[in-house]
């Protein structure tokens, strides 16, 4: 009887408890799809999809904030603009980024900028302070831009003008105004071609050098030049015209801005200084060095500056100084171009032509190295001596000036150096010092045709990559310097770095025509913020992940990179899946394209932070 019971009992309630349990699984599922809606896998395709919404052309202005002195005892979190935690489960990280802030926050570049270490330095005598000291740990802060800041005018354009409001620097309108250097005219700052030495207009001063030393032959006997203190970097932009390709250099200077100019213009420059470190080149990479009233004391220190130019020039390359000490007799004057004869006779320079332009009311005096050591050995003083090769570094990271001169090279013949081969041939003919090493020249064959297939075949046609707006660009280990050369007849140039951990190849690149520097990714590179339409890498973060963090690798990449701009990468897929997640967090379009290459473009977007002084 109570068996019975029970059984019409649950008969009665079956279809009541059936109705419960299938509510309680829609609790339970919803519960699930609203946590699931802020997981870091949620968050970064609604960022793409938010993205692609909204079009570059829309150009939301950013209103300037603020950026705290960075030292390497500061917090992480708080100084360096991200908290980052890792959803362990997912292997994916949720990015919160920041702003970085104080005064210098939209040109900040780390390593020029680490005022705490600045003013620890113990002297300033030999521009110490306007040398590389980079923060510990890099900072992941995120360059805010500049109030009204625009896309870019687009070369040629760009040469002669450019948007005021993406680099607000007036100082050396009124410092320099009364020698063209730039003008400010409604929106724009506009660059007559004028300079302290160019009273004629720079096109002029190219073409009078010339005139007075034929053998210079622009742009197929002299390809690559190293601008000294090159002021807005006209020289340089000019000489584009004739096939010359010049880096333009000059230290990082408060409010003046010149290597930020030359990049805005779309013009080659770095920031770098010579003071009591190496220029990170390689010997005897530059056919030509200028120096138009560049402001280096190359007597001083024992003469280190102006060997440190000997190292890097190539046998039987110039030097053309542009000075008062060549053309005036005042007492200063004449004691300045005393020391100079002192010390260019003590390297074996010698001068091939000194000239005065009575229209410019300037002079200059041309220099030439020797091509053999042989003037070396038989000098009356062994001063400066020469360096012994068993104990000098081959490295100019972080290397100290020498005091001493480089032994000149032979061919591989043994007979004295031979020059390269005329512009444009001398683009692909294999380099002297390719031959150097074992197997180089088959190496150097194959890269070459590598890259002038993927370019041709891939990148120009198969991407989504808008050449037509690309004009600096930047390969981030650029080898034998394949990828610049495949690209070579497109209206744009290429900065090819050669990292520390990697081949030292910068020789073989410079030997090519083409210009580069060294540099260890995982520091901050000598440029400003917003300087380069495109940064290419082949096979760079496998290696360099082992030393550092991606993701500050990535947040200086962003700091490089226009808005606009690209990133083009080709990697491993796990790679590209974590470089991805990084820039889809920063909110840059990204596709991964035939499982080995990345393209990924920035926009306008920063982080909403408020400004904390």
């Amino acid at each position: 009887m109570a068996i019975s019971s029970m059984k019409n009992l649950f008969k009665e309630r079956k279809i009541p408890f059936l109705f419960s349990f299938f509510l309680l699984l829609i609790f339970v599922t919803f519960i699930l799809i609203s946590n699931s809606q802020k997981s870091p896998v949620f968050i970064a395709t609604d960022i793409s999809q938010h993205h692609s919404e909204t079009p570059i052309s829309s150009n939301p202005i950013i209103s300037q904030t603020q950026l705290n002195p960075i030292t390497k005892d500061s917090n992480p979190s708080e100084d360096f603009g991200l908290n980052d935690t890792k959803n362990d489960e997912l292997g994916v990280e949720n990015f919160d980024w920041k702003l970085c802030k104080g005064a210098v926050a939209v040109d900040y570049i780390p390593c020029l900028d680490n005022s705490e270490a600045i003013k620890a330095l113990k002297s300033r005598r030999h521009m110490e302070h306007r040398e590389r000291h980079c923060p510990d740990p890099s900072p992941r802060c995120l360059i805010p831009l500049p109030d009204g800041y625009k896309l870019p005018v687009p070369w040629p354009k760009s040469r002669d003008m450019i948007w005021y409001n993406n680099v607000p620097h007036p100082k050396l309108v009124e410092y320099k105004k009364d020698q063209n250097w730039v003008v400010k005219s409604g929106d724009y700052l506009v660059f007559p071609g004028g300079g302290t030495q160019f009273k004629d207009g720079v096109t002029n001063y190219i073409e009078s050098i010339q005139k007075t030393f034929p053998e210079i032959d622009w742009g197929k006997h002299i390809r690559v030049i190293l601008d000294v203190g090159c002021g807005v970097a006209s020289f340089g932009g000019y000489l584009l015209d004739k096939n010359v390709n010049t880096m333009s250099l000059a230290p990082k200077v408060e409010h003046e801005a010149q290597i930020q100019f030359a990049l805005e213009r779309g013009i080659p420059a770095t920031l770098s200084v010579i003071g009591t470190q190496k220029l990170a080149f390689p010997d005897n990479a530059y056919d030509m060095i200028h120096c138009a009233r560049c402001r280096v004391h190359w007597d001083g220190d024992g003469g280190k500056p102006l060997m440190e130019l000997n190292r890097i020039l190539r046998p039987g390359g110039f030097f053309v100084w542009s000075a008062t000490p060549v053309y005036r007799d005042d007492e200063r004057d004449k004691k300045v171009w005393k020391a100079m004869v002192a010390l260019t006779e003590a390297i074996c320079w010698k001068v091939v032509k000194k000239t005065f332009f009575d229209s410019a009311g300037v002079g200059l005096v041309i220099y030439q190295k020797p091509v053999s050591s042989s003037c070396y050995e038989n000098r009356r003083e062994n001063n400066p001596p020469l360096c012994d090769q068993n104990n000098r570094s081959n490295s100019s990271w972080y290397a100290s000036l020498d005091s001493c001169l480089v032994p000149l090279p032979t061919s591989s013949s043994g007979n004295t150096y031979e020059w390269p081969t005329p512009w444009p041939q001398r683009l692909n003919n294999k380099p002297e010092r390719l031959s150097q090493k074992t197997d180089n020249e088959d190496i150097f064959d194959e890269d070459t045709k590598h890259w002038a297939a993927l370019v041709s075949d891939v990148y120009l046609g198969g991407l989504s990559i808008n050449w037509s707006s690309v004009r600096n660009v930047m390969d981030m280990n650029a080898g034998y310097g394949g990828f610049a050369s495949a690209i070579i007849d497109r209206p744009l140039w290429v900065m090819n770095v050669v990292p520390i951990s990697e081949p030292d190849t910068l020789s073989i690149i410079f030997d090519r025509g083409l210009i580069g520097i060294y540099h260890d990714w995982c520091e901050s590179f000598n440029t400003y913020p917003r300087t380069y339409d495109l940064l290419h890498s082949s096979f760079l973060f496998g290696n360099l992940t082992q030393r550092c963090d991606v993701v500050e690798v990535v947040v200086e990449m962003d700091r490089i990179v226009r808005p606009g701009g690209y990133v083009l990468v080709q990697d491993t897929m796990p790679m590209l899946n974590k470089l991805s997640s990084i820039l889809q967090s920063l909110h840059w379009s990204v596709n991964l394209q035939q499982e080995q290459f990345l393209v990924a473009k920035k926009g306008f977007w920063r982080p909403h932070d408020k400004v904390r002084k």
